[in-house]
């Protein structure tokens, strides 16, 4: 398996000056946090999660993370493979959103919808590493962004935090928070990791099983919008994942927009940093329990891999990894009846998550 270089190799990359701005001239780095046989790698280039190391029920390590080999292949990836995805993450209707009175409108990047915070969200910029602990009980990283006023659409000036740390045995904390300096504004981030505990290019991820912390889900049109506004009970339907159940044991009953396959908000049971979800390989023996303090999970299949070429010659097809992508309601901007999302100037956005590998 082919493994992506580790500080103290810093590289500058020409790819970055797509990026344009200032930004261009700016290092981009590839980190490690490490304690004991548990790894993470972690680029400041949109936040972005490269790999997962750990180990299996007999001790075999494998990176369990989906992604790409080189920095300038995230710098042109268009999958999401492991980044942080703001100011506003998943679909906007329209691009457009009302706050406060006034008409704001953001960059379409999804058709006629805008995605993830548009062409040139937090996934596409280079973060600033703050604070960088590689080892010890509790390594960590911090990684800090400006997001200017008028930034692809969306108003104010917000400063954001994002701390990666190990705390425990095969846990990944990751904590994020934003704060409105100026002008209210829509906040919403999710971490895009695409997960596969069988190891990446391992094969699909059909036969591992899920069981999630949500009694109900927001139904999507064929634009995956949450357009009816509706909030409805998964009992009796194919989203039920109340019990361990295995991805693919109905997922051929539904469609993520126009294929078949879960790409789904569930309403998370609960307030505050709880449970939110528990998937399980049975060949590895590797689970991870997924904790955070959101509103709401965005269950995303892989429905749209294929072909796509992935780590160490690996070639991910449909199906080949999950995102378990905790957040607010999608396209709350535009739904008032769904919590807001909308944090005005001094007040913190805070979303929390925790990762808890087993085997």
């Amino acid at each position: 398996m082919a493994r992506a270089p580790v500080l103290p190799a810093i590289l500058c990359l020409a790819a970055l000056a797509l990026a344009g701005g200032a930004d261009a001239r700016k290092m981009v780095g590839v980190y490690e946090l490490k304690r004991g046989d548990f790894s993470v790698k972690m680029t400041n280039w949109g936040a972005t999660i490269m790999s997962i190391l750990v180990p299996d029920s007999k001790g075999n390590l494998a990176d369990v993370v989906l992604g790409m080999d080189t920095l300038a292949e995230y710098v042109n990836d268009t999958s999401y493979f492991g980044p942080l995805n703001g100011r506003v993450a998943q679909r906007m209707a329209r691009g457009r959103f009302v706050l406060d009175g006034k008409v704001y409108h953001t960059y379409l990047n999804d058709g006629k919808n805008a995605i993830h915070g548009g062409k040139r969200g937090f996934s596409k910029v280079i973060w600033t590493v703050k604070e960088y602990a590689a080892g010890g009980d509790s390594p960590y990283i911090t990684m800090y962004y400006r997001s200017f006023d008028g930034e692809q659409g969306f108003p104010g000036d917000l400063d954001v935090y994002a701390t990666y740390q190990l705390t425990g045995p095969y846990e990944l904390s990751i904590r994020t928070n934003a704060t409105a300096l100026n002008k209210a504004t829509p906040v919403n981030f999710l971490q895009h990791v695409y997960l596969n505990l069988g190891g990446q290019g391992s094969g699909d991820i059909l036969g591992h099983t899920l069981q999630l912390s949500a009694s109900r889900y927001t139904p999507m049109d064929e634009e995956l919008l949450p357009s009816s506004g509706r909030v409805d009970p998964v009992a009796g339907t194919s989203y039920d994942f109340r019990t361990p159940t295995p991805i693919g044991a109905r997922i051929r009953q539904v469609m993520g927009g126009k294929v078949y396959g879960y790409d789904i908000n569930y309403v998370i049971d609960g307030e505050g940093m709880r449970k939110v979800a528990v998937a399980r390989d049975g060949k590895s023996g590797r689970a991870l329990e997924l904790w955070a303090n959101q509103p709401a999970m965005q269950l995303y299949t892989g429905n749209f891999l294929n072909h796509t070429k992935g780590k160490g010659g690996k070639v991910y097809e449909q199906y080949g990894g999950f995102c378990l992508e905790t957040q607010a309601y999608p396209d709350a901007v535009n739904h008032p009846e769904f919590p807001s999302v909308t944090v005005r100037p001094g007040q913190v956005y805070k979303h929390d998550m925790l990762l808890k590998f087993s085997f």
